[in-house]
């Protein structure tokens, strides 16, 4: 594993968007920052945006991450609110992409996981489980849940890292996956 090695977590809003920052130095990942970047003020959808890349820009340009590790929007009945969170989420990638930043997406459930041990582990959990593991000392926290949540991001890359070839299966896709798990897949056998 590679020291000296910064993360940037980001968990994307559209309201309030979510930034955590890592060090990890000689395998060990310590805290040097967390907030949120504050969007209710702006009505106009995309002066939202635009500011979204301005201060996911200069996040990057002040901490100068190796990589970024970004929340993935996770499904809704909302097809509005995703579309909004999609496109917040792109910007903040195109921020990055802008600086070669290299990009790791992972899904709500994956981050939940690794850090609690369960994939449907509330906002309280993933944030009180972090504090323990980053020694946060509780006035540093924040009010908003959304600056843990990209934290978490940040310290599930983190996890990644140490074990970039695990024995967990890896899937090529869906069709790779049916044809390596073919116990698992339910064949209609209906009567002609």
């Amino acid at each position: 594993m590679k020291s000296d090695k910064i993360i940037l977590g980001i968990d994307p809003g559209t309201n309030i968007m979510g930034y955590g920052v890592l060090s990890v130095t000689s395998g060990k990942a310590q805290m040097i920052t967390m907030g949120v970047i504050d969007l209710r003020k702006f009505t106009d959808g995309y002066l939202k945006l635009g500011h979204i890349f301005e201060r996911v820009t200069g996040i990057i340009d002040s901490f100068l991450p190796d990589e970024l590790a970004i929340e993935a929007p996770f499904f809704g009945k909302n097809v509005q609110s995703m579309l909004k969170l999609g496109r917040a989420q792109g910007v903040a990638i195109a921020a990055a992409i802008r600086h070669s930043v290299p990009i790791h997406e992972y899904a709500p459930m994956k981050i939940k996981m690794a850090l609690t041990g369960n994939g449907s582990a509330s906002k309280e959990q993933v944030a009180g489980m972090l504090q323990r593991l980053l020694k946060i000392r509780q006035e540093d926290m924040g009010k908003f849940m959304d600056a843990t949540d990209a934290l978490a991001a940040a310290y599930c890359h983190y996890l990644q890292m140490g074990r970039p070839d695990s024995d967990a299966p890896h899937y090529k896709g869906w069709k790779d996956y049916v044809n390596k798990n073919q116990e698992k897949v339910w064949k209609n056998k209906t009567p002609k």
